[in-house]
């Protein structure tokens, strides 16, 4: 499995209800995309959700590399390059995914990028990351919980969808999700 984000930092006047009727009319062209495991339409405003910006950043899951290839040389990332410009795609390999079977009640999202050391031992890291996204759909906190690695800058990913808006940490970045697609 593979993770994956963009992000498009929006200005600070920008209308936000673009980006909402955005995810509103083109959301469901991704349900029962191939390979996909889920697909979160995530967005923040500025001073909301306690962001500093205006956003529009949807988080991937893919089964299967073919999906996000399939993807991100198809027609409708490419009408998405075309409105807001050429992103950064952010991947991780996917060490833990864990997805309730509430996942469509998701209304808000959480994610954490962090670094690993240098040398780190990183089974261990896997293991624990693992473990912890695993308890955390089981105690039913988190109704998406993926855990990944990326080796190029030593990088975590931690991102959870959520009911509610939990509680959060200042470097965790925090969205709401418009809609949901899901295979």
């Amino acid at each position: 499995m593979i993770a994956m984000q963009y992000s498009f930092t929006l200005p600070a006047d920008y209308d936000m209800s673009i980006v909402d009727r955005r995810i509103r009319d083109k959301g469901p062209l991704l349900d029962g995309f191939p390979n996909l495991g889920f697909k979160a339409y995530l967005s923040a405003r500025q001073g909301e959700c306690a962001s500093r910006d205006n956003l529009y950043a949807p988080f991937y899951l893919w089964q299967k590399p073919e999906g996000a290839s399939d993807f991100l040389c198809g027609p409708g990332f490419e009408a998405l390059t075309g409105a807001f410009g050429w992103p950064t795609v952010r991947s991780w390999i996917v060490w833990q995914a864990e997805l309730s079977a509430e996942i469509a009640a998701a209304r808000f999202a959480t994610r954490d990028i962090l670094l690993t050391e240098p040398y780190a031992p990183l089974a261990d890291i896997r293991r624990a990351e693992s473990a912890e996204a695993e308890a955390e759909v089981a105690a039913g906190g988190a109704l998406a919980s993926v855990s990944g690695f990326e080796p190029t800058t030593w990088t975590r990913v931690r991102f959870r969808l959520w009911r509610e808006m939990p509680e959060i940490g200042p470097q965790t970045l925090a969205y709401r999700v418009g809609h949901l697609s899901l295979p």
